[in-house]
């Protein structure tokens, strides 16, 4: 039975176990990531839109209630089916961090899953079959119910990874931290920041999918015109507010990353040398992979970066270069002589994350924000007093513009959790808990072959998924109300729930 043992690990695997870890955390999370803000922004809007409908009675709200509702559901199937994995990865692929933050995470994760596998598929089921059997107002309720706790959701998970970013709460007992106060996780002011900065990106997706969606329907001139009208400006005015709501959330959680992580943003700066007052990088030309930054050059605005991390236009703000230096000696310079870090055992730290991801995936998040807020605006414009656009650049515009704020929330995750290494639990800089872990300690004991076997599964998988997602959205979008709209019933009919299952499948 020799041929059953693990075969041993060189120094070469646990670099290319390490990396392929990686890959495959980071693909099947963004993806999972790709349903997230739209099923939350989008199960508000609905909830919002059946709200007018039974105060109002207009049959429109009801129309948009069941198009959008209809979407919902497919999203809301695929985001339930990916996100299974994530979880299952911890122990997959990063079983030596699960064990290290173990007694932090079952507390926020199991609440999450609570909130998420009993609150949300209780009261969605009700929304599902509810209709015409519950009375209006308790089928009210479950819409709100489940749309509250798809926020909810995001909240715990949103703690445990702030916690990740800034650990409190602990204790570091017998190597690893035990948590002595749900509350300090839950209250993390990492987490506060994030959260309204998270939801708010989830407005911005679900209004640009209104936006998008609604302004080709509008601009085919077929049918319902009044639903896509009200939806296409309801997404318009709820993706300027909820970029304001970004910028605002935004500064404020870059403020707290100068405390907290001052490599994190001055990699998203490029700033390699402290300057006093710095210079906010608006672009670069160059290569910025170098920690040095000889051979860049950036247009800047004088003075603005450190308003940005410290409310004024005259402090000094530290640069990549002199920060290794006061890593290396709160943290050491080299990796511990420890054999499950392979080849990097006892080798030196690289303090500096990959600056070409930080520094553009920053600006990336910024950009395409400001984008969709924009189109919203331009749709908005276009469709005042009841006009109707008529220009054939119209459609390609707002459909491109779904994609904007995907993109815009996908790169602010990559600079977030790239920024922090070569940490996956960065140290708290006040010192208070002592409790970090270094990435390369984090990874599960696989062979380089184990990996690639999963990470090519998973990755085909998600494709298909993506496939299946995209012809669901694709048919029912091209199908407008009449598709999602139950048949009318004849008054013989003896099945009074016909109509709401045409509208569950």
């Amino acid at each position: 039975m020799i041929w059953l043992r693990p075969a041993p690990r060189s120094t070469l695997d646990h670099v290319e176990v390490l990396e392929l870890a990686r890959w495959q955390f980071g693909i099947t999370t963004v993806y999972h990531f790709l349903m997230v803000p739209l099923t939350i922004g989008l199960s508000i809007l609905v909830a919002a839109m059946q709200t007018r409908w039974v105060r109002t009675g207009e049959l429109r709200h009801l129309k948009m209630t069941k198009f959008w509702g209809k979407l919902l559901l497919v999203n809301f199937a695929m985001g339930v089916v990916t996100g299974i994995v994530q979880e299952f990865q911890f122990g997959m692929s990063w079983s030596a961090y699960s064990r290290f933050v173990g007694d932090v995470f079952g507390a926020p994760l199991a609440m999450e899953g609570l909130v998420a596998f009993f609150v949300e598929s209780t009261f969605l089921g009700l929304w599902i079959f509810g209709w015409d059997r519950l009375q209006k107002r308790v089928h009210l309720m479950c819409a709100w119910a489940f749309s509250l706790a798809t926020m909810a959701s995001a909240y715990f998970i949103l703690a445990a990874n702030s916690w990740m970013q800034h650990p409190v709460g602990v204790t570091f007992e017998n190597g690893k931290p035990t948590m002595n106060s749900i509350w300090a996780v839950l209250t993390n002011n990492t987490a506060l920041a994030a959260i309204p900065h998270t939801l708010a990106g989830a407005f911005s997706v679900a209004a640009a999918f209104l936006v998008g969606v609604a302004g080709w329907h509008l601009w085919r001139r077929g049918e319902h015109a009044e639903v896509w009208r009200s939806s296409l400006r309801l997404g318009g005015w709820v993706g300027v507010a909820a970029f304001a709501v970004l910028a605002i959330t935004g500064d404020t959680q870059g403020k707290l990353m100068f405390e907290q992580q001052p490599m994190k943003m001055a990699s998203a700066e490029a700033l390699c040398h402290t300057e006093k007052p710095a210079s906010f990088s608006i672009i670069a030309i160059g290569d910025v992979s170098g920690a040095n930054c000889e051979d860049v050059k950036t247009f800047n605005v004088p003075a603005l970066l450190s308003f940005l991390a410290h409310n004024d236009f005259k402090t000094e703000v530290k640069g990549v270069e002199n920060l290794v230096g006061e890593y290396q000696a709160k943290y050491g310079t080299n990796y511990p002589d420890d054999p499950a870090l392979g080849s990097l055992a006892g080798k030196p730290i690289d303090y500096v994350p990959n600056l070409p991801v930080t520094y553009w995936g920053f600006r990336m998040m910024i950009g395409f924000g400001a984008v969709s807020a924009g189109i919203g605006v331009l749709a908005l414009w276009l469709t005042r007093r009841d006009r109707v656009p008529t220009a054939r650049w119209f459609p390609w515009l707002v459909l491109g513009g779904i994609a904007t704020p995907f993109l815009g929330n996908s790169a602010g995750w990559i600079f977030t959790e790239m920024g922090r290494q070569p940490f996956v639990v960065v140290p708290n800089p006040s010192g208070v808990d002592g409790v970090w872990m270094f990435t390369a300690q984090a990874v599960s004991r696989l062979t380089t072959g184990e990996v690639w076997t999963s990470l090519i599964a998973l990755t085909t998988v998600y494709a298909a998924l993506g496939v299946v997602e995209l012809y669901l959205m694709r048919k029912y979008v091209r199908g407008g109300v009449d598709a999602v709209m139950p048949p009318k019933k004849s008054k013989d009919s003896d099945k009074p729930g016909e109509d709401t299952l045409a509208f569950a499948y």
